[in-house]
């Protein structure tokens, strides 16, 4: 049963019928109590009370949507970042991830999912500006493999260092890592001065991730969150080389210093390619932004040069590290380091190659967010009071051509929400004996949604206060019907179909 308000007023029972489409939409809250199913099949008829003989049997509202809703949808997932798509090279959902060798990316918005409370993603380090910083089990394997691969170059640098050199190496890792965490903190700093909300900072496996969620207001604010990055890793490379000055080159502090300074130019370098998930791809998809007036045409263009450097990197990197433009030469590669070349190469292009292809399908929900109304969205409600039996309470939304019910006190304020997922619990013949009271959840400020919400807006406050059903008022106060946070996932399947 779902009724839904259209008039700014609480309807009566003589309200005439009107009839609604609600559009579908992203996220399907969960219940809050797990025994109630989360699914809103159509209401069974009401049964006909012995007190009322003629009572008619409630049908739900019909729809005017063209489309047949798709009964197990589920929303696109985020990668994760999530918003933006996957973007940045910190980021997806969530929503895209950043790729490279010790590179980050801005994961922005992340679609409309309910998130919880708290983030999580690994090994929970602290919480600078307010945002948590996770470790990803994956930091571990790759920590494990620059120890190892370090401390055999350590081996031939400093002999004498014997298997102490391993824990030099370790020192490096957690050095660079930490060099990567001050590159993702300017994404966030610079989020936070823009006021676009973070969700976390995760150190992985090719570096780190800043899970922004939601997208910058101008192509200029975009091209500044994205350049702060790389930017932060020049200056750390410039700092350790003045550091290296004073220091004797063949010292262990030494061989530090000079790790540390081309790891941080590498980290810069890479991020700066234009394409996405890069942070350099933020930076061409800011600068189409600007040119074109459409964010989506900057990503178009950003995610396929991403595509193309996917590729450039999965052909080039081996034969470039063949060819000795890494300091060896082909006489001195084996057949095993060919095959750990490609293997590298491969994993690399695969991360970028994916996290482009998440941030065209975020910046595709991104331009269908606007089409979530609460306004258009809403069931017509009934109110009725706390002693209301239910099989009443049914016959009057009938009658109204309502689909959800309003527990409302003697002078009509809102007290709570009968749970569509409760009436389907109750057999026919129990109906007439069963008060609505015993089937509502009680309204909390959370619950209460303007009727003029509508994107984003409308999934953050859904988000923020998880639940199957909202009362959804007007600016006065008056009610205007409720809201299903299935009919929500199902306008978002929908417009998620719809071609850009």
């Amino acid at each position: 049963m779902d009724v839904s308000g259209g008039s700014g007023q609480p309807r009566s029972d003589n309200a005439e019928p009107t009839q609604r489409t609600p559009d579908e939409q992203p996220v399907a809250q969960e219940s809050p109590e797990p025994q109630e199913p989360s699914e809103t099949p159509e209401r069974p008829e009401a049964p006909e009370s012995p007190e009322q003989p003629e009572t008619p049997e409630p049908a739900p509202a019909p729809r005017t949507d063209a489309a047949p809703e798709p009964p197990e949808a589920e929303p696109p997932a985020a990668a994760p970042g999530a918003p933006g798509e996957g973007d940045g090279q910190d980021h997806v959902p969530g929503p895209a991830q950043s790729t490279g060798i010790a590179t980050t990316g801005i994961a922005k918005g992340q679609p409309p999912q309910q998130r919880p409370k708290e983030p999580g993603g690994g090994l929970l380090m602290g919480r600078p500006f307010g945002v948590p910083v996770y470790v990803a089990p994956s930091w571990f394997v790759v920590a494990a493999l620059i120890t190892w691969v370090f401390g055999g170059q350590l081996d031939r640098v400093l002999p004498e260092l014997g298997a102490a050199r391993y824990l030099v190496s370790l020192f490096f890792a957690i050095a660079f890592y930490a060099s990567v965490l001050v590159h993702e903190l300017a994404h966030t700093v610079a989020a936070i001065r823009f006021d676009l909300p973070v969700r976390r900072i995760q150190l992985q496996f090719f570096g780190g991730v800043s899970e922004i969620e939601k997208e910058a207001e101008t192509p200029g604010r975009e091209f500044v969150l994205a350049f702060v990055g790389p930017l932060l890793s020049l200056v750390l490379s410039g700092l350790f080389y003045l550091a290296m000055q004073p220091v004797e080159p063949g010292t262990v502090a030494g061989v530090l210093l000079a790790g540390l300074m081309v790891s941080n130019l590498i980290v810069a370098a890479f991020n700066l390619l234009p394409g996405l998930p890069l942070d350099g791809g933020r930076m061409l998809r800011a600068v189409v932004w600007k040119i074109t007036g459409r964010p989506m045409s900057g990503t178009v263009a950003a995610a396929w040069v991403g595509r193309a450097l996917a590729v450039s990197v999965l052909i080039g990197l081996p034969l470039l590290n063949h060819w000795g433009a890494f300091g060896g030469g082909a006489d001195d590669s084996s057949g095993m380091d060919a095959v750990t070349d490609a293997l590298l190469a491969a994993i690399l292009a695969a991360i970028i190659w994916t996290g482009a292809g998440n941030s065209l399908r975020m910046a595709r929900l991104r331009e269908h967010l606007p089409e979530l109304r609460a306004r258009t969205l809403t069931r017509r409600a009934v109110p009725v009071e706390n002693d209301t039996p239910l099989s009443e309470a049914l016959r009057r939304a009938n009658a109204a051509g309502a689909r959800a019910l309003v527990v409302v006190d003697a002078d009509g304020n809102p007290l709570s929400l009968v749970r569509e997922a409760a009436i389907v619990g109750v057999p026919e013949h129990r109906r007439p004996w069963v008060a609505v009271s015993g089937l509502a959840q009680d309204l909390t400020d959370g619950m209460r949604v303007s009727a003029e919400l509508a994107g984003e807006d409308l999934l953050d406050v859904l988000r923020a206060t998880p639940a199957t059903e909202y009362l959804v008022v007007e600016e006065t106060g008056e009610i205007y019907g409720v809201l299903s946070a299935a009919d929500v996932e199902r306008a978002f399947v929908r417009a998620m179909a719809r071609p850009s």
